[in-house]
This record gives C-alpha cells, structure tokens and sequence, in this order.
C-alpha cells in the first residue's frame, strides 16, 4: 500500500512556478507550495500472498489497485 503525491499534479504545479519565474518574477517572492492531490494505490496480489484480507470499502477508495 502507497499514499504518495499525485506526480501528474505536482508536475503542473512546477510549472506554474517556472513559468512564473520566467516571466521575471524573483523566486524567493513566491510563496513555497506544496502537494494537493495524493494518489492511494494498493498492491491486492502482494496482499493476497501474505493472507492480509482487504476489505471492499478500502478497495472501492484506492485510485490504483494491482491484482
């Protein structure tokens, strides 16, 4: 099981600030930011091998889920 960063999302975010700087704004007059969107991605079959029962609810909320 992993919650991690959505990487898709924070590469949009990085890119905001790049432009931004680009632009000519000075980075230390940004503000830091940080993730938003986190991604939850389970791993069933690894589960499964190690007799971990997973229930439907948490199954139905991940975003990934490796059979």
């Amino acid at each position: 099981m992993a919650y991690a960063a959505d990487f898709n999302s924070m590469n949009r975010q990085i890119a905001g600030v790049i432009d931004k700087v680009l632009r000519g704004r000075k980075p230390a007059d940004l503000p830091v930011e940080f993730a938003t969107t986190f991604r939850l991605s389970i791993n069933a079959k690894a589960a499964n091998r190690i007799g971990l029962a997973l229930s439907p609810h948490l199954l139905a909320r991940a975003d990934d889920v490796i059979e």
